[in-house]
């Protein structure tokens, strides 16, 4: 790899790598582990420093979060500690590939046991990154962590809630079977396209076991790329593709499903209530995008309001529940019914959302998200 340059200098940042430990996290070495990392920070792993290289060093005796690894390598001249042992260590550009990991002079020392506070705007969160001493014996609690730490901070109520034990232990047992995020990816497809069909047929029951399954497994390859460091461009193509491409199938088999049971919905009531789901759905979506690009950030990050609001937003994971609680009741023609209207009640929430931020940045200049504010 040919990447790695130093935000100060014009130096690549090398790798270094300091003790063996033979314990596994998540079927990795901590070393192997810790060069996926910097691969892909843009870390050199292929060779060793030479002097005046900037040097990423880090101890194996320690897992941590992915989230200080790229904090380190962004900040020259920075050091992570834990229980007065060095983690991690960024040295600038011009030091001496010799320098003691433990010196600490010229360096900004960021101390663990202060519980410092980071915020992570790819997951959007905000929090302390965990840093914990991998140990066989602590291995499989610090598994537990990384596997939490890799969760959004803003999602759904059913991803944030009641999916993570669940999609930890499917996570562990993938990376024990070597799967890659891909392949659970393609096992999620292959679900998602079983239950579109059986909610066709009137089979809801089944739908719905495949259907949810396929929504925890939504959740598997995430947090099993992110957990063994092996994220790809077309991973997450097809991760969020799929995400996006395939709810107005299910609810369009829904609804066509419903001619099986004694309260089918056809005709002109079919064609209105899709059009509701489908049109809220689309613009929805575009006002999400439209406000990333003029504002810079996700929509449900700006206020706590809107991060609280995501937890139920008509998007599928809540959607499910709806038509899950309607299909209890024997009514899934209304469950539809009620999923157009709650789409379209968060339509306006979000339209209210977009010109609340125009009238502010117009009196109070750029939006700041309130994690960003409370970190």
């Amino acid at each position: 790899m040919r990447g790695g340059r130093n935000a100060i200098s014009s130096r690549p940042i090398t790798l270094v790598i300091g003790g063996d430990n033979p314990v596994r996290f998540w079927g990795l070495t901590n070393a192997e582990r810790i060069r996926r990392l910097a691969t892909a920070a843009g870390v050199l792993t292929d060779r060793a420093p030479v002097t005046g290289d900037a040097i990423l060093w880090a101890d194996t005796a320690f897992a941590f979060d992915p989230a200080w690894f790229a904090h380190i390598v962004k900040n020259p001249a920075t050091m992570l500690v834990s229980g007065g042992r060095t983690v991690l260590v960024h040295l600038p550009a011009g030091s001496d590939p010799a320098t003691t990991p433990g010196d600490r002079k010229g360096l900004t020392v960021i101390d663990y046991d202060q519980r410092p506070i980071l915020y992570n705007h790819r997951l959007r969160k905000r929090e302390c990154p965990f840093v914990e001493p991998l140990t066989a014996d602590t291995a499989e609690e610090t598994e537990r962590r990384s596997y939490y730490g890799a969760y959004k901070g803003v999602t759904d109520i059913l991803t944030k809630y009641l999916w993570p034990e669940i999609a930890l232990g499917l996570t562990r047992l993938a990376a024990r079977l070597r799967l890659t995020p891909n392949m659970v990816s393609f096992i999620g497809i292959a679900l998602c396209i079983a239950a579109t069909f059986l909610f066709a047929g009137g089979c809801y029951w089944t739908g719905l076991a495949c259907g949810f399954l396929f929504m925890i497994l939504d959740t598997v390859d995430g947090k099993l790329a992110r957990c063994t460091v092996t994220s790809s461009w077309w991973g997450n193509i097809i991760d969020h593709g799929v995400d996006i491409v395939h709810p107005p199938f299910w609810w369009f088999a829904w609804g066509w499903g419903t001619a099986a049971t004694a309260h089918p919905l056809d005709g002109r009531p079919f064609a209105i209530v899709l059009g509701m789901i489908l049109g809220s759905y689309a613009l929805q979506r575009l006002i999400e995008g439209v406000f990333m690009r003029r504002f810079g950030m996700h929509i449900h990050v700006w206020r706590k309001f809107d991060t609280d609001f995501r937890l139920i937003t008509a998007r599928r994971n809540p959607n499910m529940v709806i038509l899950f609680v309607s299909l209890a009741a024997g009514r899934p023609d209304l469950g539809l019914v009620a999923v157009a209207w709650w789409a379209v009640a968060s339509l306006l929430v979000h339209a209210l959302q977009f010109v609340q931020a125009y009238a502010w940045r117009a009196r109070h200049g750029a939006l700041t998200s309130w994690m960003e504010q409370a970190a």
